[in-house]
């Protein structure tokens, strides 16, 4: 008798514990084929232009999905795509708009000052966040040419995806 109370004690709470489950939110996930396909919609696109790129994307968590030196790119430019994809996961915010915050628009004073100290912040533009829908999923960072350059590649490689992120 005692087992059979444990079994149903164990089932009981097993279906009250489902029952909470199912009130919980998904979200997308960032998957590698996606990350995939957006370095690829990057790449085409500094190929096409002669830039040599490096390419970071993130997942939500700011971890490293994807990593791409195109041939030629500058070693040192590496870190900075890493730095300017977390800091776009991190906040859903381009790398460019986080500038601005940090050193003012056209000579205005800025909004967060001192923001540009944080560690780990990148300050110019590059980095754009992943949207999928209303969820924010992940950062894709460039570097190795303009910062101008860095964020049409960038766009490129979200573009390349944008259909499949509705």
């Amino acid at each position: 008798m005692k087992i059979k109370l444990n079994i149903a004690a164990f089932i009981g709470a097993t279906l009250i514990s489902a029952h909470g489950a199912v009130a919980l939110e998904s979200a997308p996930v960032l998957d590698m084929d996606t990350a995939l396909k957006i370095a690829g919609g990057c790449r085409a696109l500094a190929e096409a232009e002669g830039w040599r790129m490096n390419i970071a994307i993130v997942d939500r968590g700011a971890n490293l999905v994807v990593f791409h030196r195109m041939d030629g790119a500058f070693l040192g430019s590496g870190g900075i795509a890493i730095g300017k994809a977390k800091t776009s996961a991190n906040f859903p915010f381009s790398t460019r708009f986080v500038g601005e915050l940090a050193y003012g628009v056209d000579g205005a004073t800025p909004v967060v000052a001192g923001l540009d100290e944080v560690d780990g912040i990148i300050a110019f533009a590059g980095g754009l966040p992943i949207r999928a829908g209303e969820f924010h999923i992940g950062g894709i960072g460039i570097s190795g040419d303009s910062a101008d350059n860095d964020e049409a590649c960038a766009k490129a490689g979200l573009e390349a995806v944008f259909k499949d992120m509705k």
